[in-house]
């Protein structure tokens, strides 16, 4: 069987990515599963190394092709941007900047065939729009990147699966965008992940906007039954097994109880909050829609402890493993 390769971003080199991608590729197990490349700044990660008192060679190449993969070494297409005296855990265009390069040469490779996923390390978005790139967060970019008009985060615990149908844009404006298709396409993007992922009939259940989804009209201005209820009934019409508006409380506990495959969220914190709660060391990030792979971990670029070596890398061996998965069912 041929091992997939995944195309691993340093992200930010001023946070927390060369550490937890020097810890994650110390994994032996894990290149018996993929065939890791990591786009980033080899100087770099050779520092994190010496942090961390790692003992794996780093290996500058310039194509996937030059790579020497197996445990023990680190294969990294060096892009060298980052200067040699970059402090860990300070806001830097210079980062940002370089963290976007690292994910448009990804996606070229990707798109060239040369890779079969895309798996992020965290980037910073105060320092990506420092580095004169004004997207988001890594959704919006990769949807920039690959021309695509719409997209979706997904957030994947052992206990929970979230989609949201709202992302990066304030509370006020998330419900001025809410509408019966945004959120009929949502849910749709979600199953098909989901069924691509190995669940042949995800049980989707979907907030509510108001407390209590509303209750009848007692809350809100009847946000529910605009925005919400003719997508659900669209799509049970087709025979996906939705359920919703529910109130989010009660949907987030039935969910990781086990009553749902997948919660879809309205707006972003109603999402994050549950899924972080339940496990952001094990958090995997999909972003579902695009014409590739892509995970991602399920937390920041952690400046307050960048270069001390306390990173844990659990959330991106979570994010290989997933990207992995979604590789092999193509």
């Amino acid at each position: 069987m041929t091992l997939p390769t995944i195309a691993i971003t340093m992200g930010d080199a001023a946070g927390v990515g060369p550490e937890i991608i020097m810890k994650s590729l110390a994994h032996r197990a894990l290149f018996e599963e993929c065939r890791p490349i990591v786009i980033g700044d080899a100087a770099r990660l050779r520092k994190a190394r010496a942090l961390l008192g790692s003992q794996l060679a780093v290996q500058a190449i310039a194509s996937v092709e030059e790579a020497d993969i197996r445990p023990g070494i680190v294969a990294v297409i060096d892009l060298p941007l980052i200067p040699d005296d970059l402090v860990w855990g300070a806001l830097s265009g210079v980062a940002g900047d370089a963290a976007f390069q690292f994910i448009r040469k990804a996606v070229e490779l990707m798109t060239a065939g040369e890779v079969d996923a895309i798996c992020t390390a965290p980037l910073n978005k105060e320092a990506l729009h420092a580095g004169g790139h004004a997207f988001p967060g890594h959704t919006e970019m990769l949807a920039a990147l690959t021309g695509t008009e719409e997209v979706s985060m997904m957030l994947m615990t052992p206990k929970l699966r979230v989609i949201h149908v709202t992302t990066h844009i304030g509370l006020v404006d998330a419900i001025a965008r809410i509408e019966p298709g945004l959120v009929e396409r949502t849910i749709m993007r979600g199953h098909a992940a989901l069924v691509r992922a190995g669940i042949p009939k995800p049980r989707i259940g979907v907030c509510g906007i108001n407390p209590h989804a509303g209750e009848h009209g007692l809350f809100g201005h009847g946000e529910e039954e605009s925005k919400i209820i003719p997508a659900v009934e669209a799509l049970q019409a087709r025979g996906i097994d939705v359920e919703g508006p529910l109130p989010a409380d009660t949907l987030f506990f039935r969910a990781q109880r086990g009553d749902f495959d997948l919660v879809v969220a309205m707006y972003h914190d109603q999402g994050h909050g549950p899924v972080k709660v339940l496990g952001i060391e094990d958090g995997v990030n999909v972003t579902v829609g695009l014409p590739v792979i892509r995970t991602s971990v399920d937390h920041g670029t952690a400046f307050d402890i960048a270069g001390t070596g306390k990173a844990d890398e659990r959330s991106l061996l979570a994010a290989l493993n997933q990207a992995i998965v979604l590789a092999r069912r193509g």
